[in-house]
């Protein structure tokens, strides 16, 4: 599904204050990049973003689950991006604590490959 206008633009101002970040469509969703990297994902008008062993555990605790979706009639998760909580979503301090905890990973996540 594709995210809307309206949501693509209230995800791009909250994340507005982290800096230069840009969305691109993929997948039928939205890639969000800071930096030229990947660090969040928006399908079905949820935000998703990177976890690497760093953040994952504070996903966990508040009962988020990987991003998932069906494919040949199989749900297949893509583990290295969860679902942003909603409580958080309410609170501007919050997301970008979440999100420069995501840019963070995806930066790692990066720096590996490049090795």
């Amino acid at each position: 599904m594709a995210v809307s206008p309206e949501y693509k633009a209230f995800v791009e101002d909250l994340l507005e204050p982290l800096g230069p970040v840009e969305s691109r469509r993929m997948f039928g969703g939205l890639g969000v990049f800071y930096r030229g990297v990947m660090f969040a994902l928006v399908t079905q008008e949820q935000l998703y973003l990177k976890v690497d062993e760093h953040n994952r555990g504070d996903f966990e605790a508040a009962g988020m689950l990987p991003f998932s979706y069906q494919r040949a009639g199989a749900t297949r998760s893509l583990k290295s991006y969860w679902r942003l909580p909603d409580d958080v979503v309410d609170d501007p301090d919050a997301v970008l604590t979440w999100a420069r905890a995501a840019v963070d990973a995806a930066l790692r996540a990066d720096a590996a490959k490049s090795r």
